[in-house]
């Protein structure tokens, strides 16, 4: 999974592959493979190391050709020869190549790719295409056009110097601790990351439903945000405006394909509201979902409410990821991070957009709830309020019903999903109180003037015998000789205050 900014620089080598063998080589400088004057002058190193190749390498059509052993040998891979299919298997660590002598295609971990030009046997020996060989295993190349020099750095000692390279956990902190910011809404509470002289990063969910905000830098500065400029809502990613520069350098975007299962991260936000808290832990997992072209990294990193869209960082002090939600509930440390990967798609597509105007997103609620009919009311609540997030899961409501007089006002009801709240009243009761609370302020703005407002969801169960232990006003008889059981589990009311209700 290659970073966006990564595939378009590959993309465009990959068409000037078919022009010049390596950058820097002017177009005068290509010869055909027949002149053994030019090849033999080419110099190949890896790792620092030069490597004698018999024959030497030879240039076809602009492609460096090297004989298939020795390359593949040098670079570590262990390699198979199938004599009566031509083809050629290379294997290291986890990187396997099939190379079919003739073919224009190869095929590296089961995805084909296509060769400028195919492996060929000349004089005996095995050719393949130095680049792609090399590339396929890890490696970076360089072209030293002075001296006629391929330079090749493999894997192992990309590694090498990058683990020469990590700082310690306090210098993480210091060089990015300024660059994480607490955010504060209308609804909610979340963090965020400095990533331009006015953009900062944050969590979609965070701003999805704000129609006003806040930054809040570490020596005390409020900013207020203008709105959002670009999002992903399936990434859980927003790019949001501040009215006035930060003047805070940004963060460094890390690379997710350096990333690995097992490596220290650092996550810096604002769990409950604690401005600027840092923990430290792992990646415990990396996930890849190839439908929504969305990565996750699970972490170790203990984060909680208002962790949302603050910055996780790899040992290089480079962001790898915006920590976004957790599993509540048990007392293992399971959050999650959306990978840097998608923060640079949402930048391109913030780079690429016609119109950069910051705007908060448009309310999902009509202006009024006058002149809507009963049923058209019972509707958006269906949609917009239809399920209590819990930790273990979504409580579903249904059966919504809106009736209206003179003397309660508007009253809405709903029946909770029985089998959710029978197992988890207790545990999701914060979370109903929150629903609640939530369908009040959304709804309040809508009432005509003075008109009271009241939500109740019903726990209803229809048994086959009379329960015992229930109170008689909440047990009915039913004509087929079955019994109802129905009581009030939310009652949330509002007029000139709020009132709610919540039976666990």
């Amino acid at each position: 999974m290659k970073k966006l900014a990564q595939t378009l620089l590959l993309s465009l080598f990959a068409v000037s592959m078919a022009v010049v063998p390596l950058p820097g080589i002017p177009d005068n400088q290509v010869v055909a493979a027949t002149s053994a004057k030019a090849t033999n002058e080419i110099e190949v190193y890896i790792d620092g190391s030069q490597v004698s190749f018999q024959p030497g390498p030879r240039q076809e059509k602009g492609v460096t050709l090297v004989p298939m052993r020795s390359l593949f040998q040098a670079l570590g891979a262990d390699i198979s020869w199938n004599e009566q299919t031509q083809t050629v298997v290379a294997k290291k660590n986890s990187t396997v190549i099939t190379i079919k002598i003739g073919s224009i295609n190869a095929v590296v971990n089961g995805e084909t790719t296509k060769l400028d030009i195919p492996a060929k046997v000349i004089g005996g020996t095995t050719m393949v295409p130095l680049r792609f060989v090399s590339e396929a295993l890890g490696a970076q190349i360089k072209w030293d056009n002075a001296s006629r020099t391929i330079h090749i750095t493999s894997l192992e000692a990309q590694q090498a110097s990058q683990e020469a390279s990590k700082a310690e956990g306090w210098q993480i902190v210091a060089f990015n601790d300024d660059k994480v910011l607490m955010i504060e809404t209308d609804r909610s509470q979340g963090s965020g990351v400095v990533i331009g002289p006015k953009l900062v990063l944050t969590n979609y969910h965070v701003m999805s439903s704000a129609k006003s905000a806040t930054v809040y830098t570490m020596d005390g500065k409020k900013l207020k945000v203008e709105g959002i400029v670009a999002y992903d809502e399936e990434a859980d990613l927003a790019l949001i405006q501040t009215s006035t520069e930060l003047n805070i350098d940004p963060v460094l975007l890390g690379d997710d394909e350096m990333a690995y299962k097992g490596d220290k991260v650092y996550a810096i936000g604002s769990p409950q509201g604690v401005q600027n808290s840092v923990t430290e832990g792992l990646i415990s997992n990396i996930y890849y979902d190839s439908d929504k072209d969305i990565e996750t990294f699970q972490i170790s990193t203990p984060i909680d409410h208002g962790s949302s869209g603050g910055g996780l960082f790899d040992e290089y002090g480079e962001l790898i990821g915006l920590t976004t939600s957790k599993y509540e509930g048990t007392s293992a440390d399971i959050g999650f991070a959306i990978s840097v990967y998608n923060i640079y798609g949402l930048l391109a597509k913030y780079e690429n957009a016609p119109n950069k105007t910051p705007v908060f997103m448009p309310s999902r609620l009509p202006a009024s709830l006058s002149g809507m009919s009963d049923e058209e009311i019972a509707k958006l609540m269906a949609k917009e309020f239809g399920g209590i997030q819990a930790e273990e899961g979504t409580a579903e409501l249904t059966d919504w019903k809106v009736t209206r007089n003179s003397t309660d006002g508007l009253v809405i009801t709903a029946n909770i999903q029985t089998s959710f709240y029978m197992y988890y009243a207790e545990s999701m009761a914060k979370y109903s109180r929150i629903w609640a609370a939530n369908a009040l302020g959304d709804l309040k703005p809508l009432l005509p003037e003075g008109e009271k407002l009241e939500i109740i969801i019903y726990y209803d169960q229809t048994f086959g015998y009379k329960p015992s232990g229930i109170d008689s006003s909440e047990l009915t008889s039913l004509s087929d000789g079955k019994w109802q059981v129905r009581y009030p589990v939310i009652r949330a009311q509002l007029k000139d205050k709020g009132y709610i209700y919540i039976r666990s």
